[in-house]
Parts: structure tokens; C-alpha cells; sequence
């Protein structure tokens, strides 16, 4: 029976400052967007909006940053524990405790880009198209700190590579953060890398982007604990998947809009 590692989560100290892993793997995924959308640019994929140079990329995750703390956390805040942090509002802040929305720091993006695109003089959906298949490494990243902490695990199974995560007790489990993070991660990355190598219709990237999170997510998240706080939801499904269920409609609409717009 395979059982957590259980890593220690501080990679390493530097005086009375400890860097944890799980923050460094943010630091990860902006530098795999940096050093994959300094390639796209350099090589002219179609993907990259006209006059987008490396200033550009730079200018735009600074904003991106911003749209990911901020969106991930109110994302959390009003998505998953309302109540609880209009009774604290000072852990509001709190973002060392932990509470960030996968769904709160998209939305948090997409109005950071929309700011970028708008100040530059492109349509979002442009910057968009650009941004999206340079994402998914960085989610991997993110899966993969949580698997190092030992966090968001899996409901009980008996499959051969179930794990032991003794944070949560003694049952074996999905490690459902690796089905993530080769889901919504690899797979993801593999595929939009190749979908935005070819000239598509302005907001047809974008698009492919949320179906493919949104139905990878909703399919991952039937291996995953549901949260402790909320359970199961309507139908018995998760808040995960909810929130996923939107990002597949959108998604869905906007291809349509975009190849109807392209005369497909």
C-alpha cells in the first residue's frame, strides 16, 4: 500500500524566512508562462496578437499576478466560506493560511487581461488566445505543490496505486492531485499547444481553453474529497464541479461565436 511521503512543506530557510514549496511552485508557473510565451512570440505563432513583444509578456504578468492573488482569494472567500469570513474579516488577508479558487483567479485573469487589452489597444479575446495554452503548466505546478503538502486528497479507492494520506486518516485514497496535474496540467498543455499552432478564429483558443479545463475538472473531481465544509452539492456533485459546469457553456458558446464570426 503506497503511503503519502509526507514532504516536508518549507523547500528551505533563509534566516527567519521560510519559503514553502507551495509557493514556489506559483513562482513556477509564471516563469513557464514567460519562458513558453517568450518562445510563441519569437517563433510568430499565430496565437501572438500584432505588435505583442517581450515587453508585452512582461507587462502582461505583472497583471497577471494581481488577477491570480486577488481573484484566487475573494474567489475562495465568496465561492466556499461566505459566512465564515464576514465573521473574521481580518483573515480576509490571510493568504499564508491558505484559501485560493482555481475558478476566483481565472476570473481575477480575465479582468487583469481585459485591463491589458484594452490600455494596449487589442480585444481580449486576442490576448486571451495568446495566454491560454501557456496556463496549463502552470496548473500542473500548482497540483503539484498540493500533493506535496499533502492537501486536497482523494475520496477512498481500492485501485492498486491508492495512497495512504495520513493527514486525513488511514483509509487508502485517489491521489487525486496527480490526476490533476497530468489532467488539467500535461494533457491540457499537450493539447492547446497543438490547437494554437494553427490559425484558428479570434477566440477559438480561449474557448478550447474552458472546455477543456471545465469537463478535465468536473471528470477529476469525482476522484477528489469533496470539501470537508460544504460536501456534496446538488446532484451530488462538488463546488468544483459547479463551477465547472459554466466554463464548458461559455466555453461551447464562444467557439461557436468565434468560427460563425470567421464565416466557418
Amino acid at each position: 500500500m503506497l503511503v503519502h511521503p509526507q514532504f516536508d512543506p518549507i523547500a528551505f530557510s533563509i534566516g527567519p524566512l521560510a519559503v514553502r514549496w507551495y509557493g514556489l511552485m506559483y513562482l513556477v508557473a509564471f516563469l513557464a508562462v514567460f519562458v513558453l510565451g517568450r518562445a510563441r512570440i519569437r517563433a510568430n505563432a499565430p496565437s501572438v496578437p500584432p505588435g505583442f513583444g517581450v515587453r508585452e509578456l512582461e507587462d502582461l504578468i505583472f497583471w497577471g499576478v494581481l488577477g491570480v492573488v486577488l481573484g484566487g482569494r475573494l474567489g475562495y472567500v465568496l465561492f466556499y466560506k461566505p459566512g465564515y469570513y464576514l465573521g473574521h474579516p481580518l483573515e480576509l488577508l490571510a493568504v499564508w493560511q491558505g484559501g485560493m479558487s482555481f475558478h476566483g483567479g481565472l476570473l481575477g485573469v480575465i479582468v487583469a487581461m481585459a485591463v491589458f487589452a484594452r490600455r494596449r489597444g487589442w480585444r481580449v479575446t486576442q490576448v486571451a488566445d495568446f495566454v491560454a495554452p501557456l496556463v496549463p503548466l502552470g496548473l500542473a505546478a500548482g497540483r503539484l505543490g498540493n500533493f506535496i503538502n499533502g492537501e486536497l486528497w482523494g475520496r477512498p479507492s481500492g485501485v492498486p496505486w491508492a495512497m495512504i494520506f495520513p493527514q486525513a486518516d488511514a483509509l487508502p485514497r485517489h491521489p487525486s492531485q496527480l490526476y490533476q496535474f497530468a489532467g488539467e496540467g500535461l494533457l491540457l498543455f499537450a493539447f492547446l499547444w497543438w490547437y494554437s499552432s494553427r490559425r484558428r478564429p479570434v477566440g477559438a483558443v480561449s474557448a478550447m481553453f474552458l472546455i477543456g479545463y471545465g469537463v478535465l475538472r468536473f471528470v477529476a473531481e469525482f476522484a477528489r474529497e469533496p470539501d470537508a465544509f460544504l460536501g456534496l452539492l446538488g446532484f451530488g456533485l462538488t463546488m468544483g464541479q459547479w463551477l465547472s459546469l459554466p466554463m464548458v457553456a461559455i466555453g461551447l458558446w464562444m467557439l461557436h461565436a468565434s468560427r460563425r464570426a470567421a464565416g466557418d
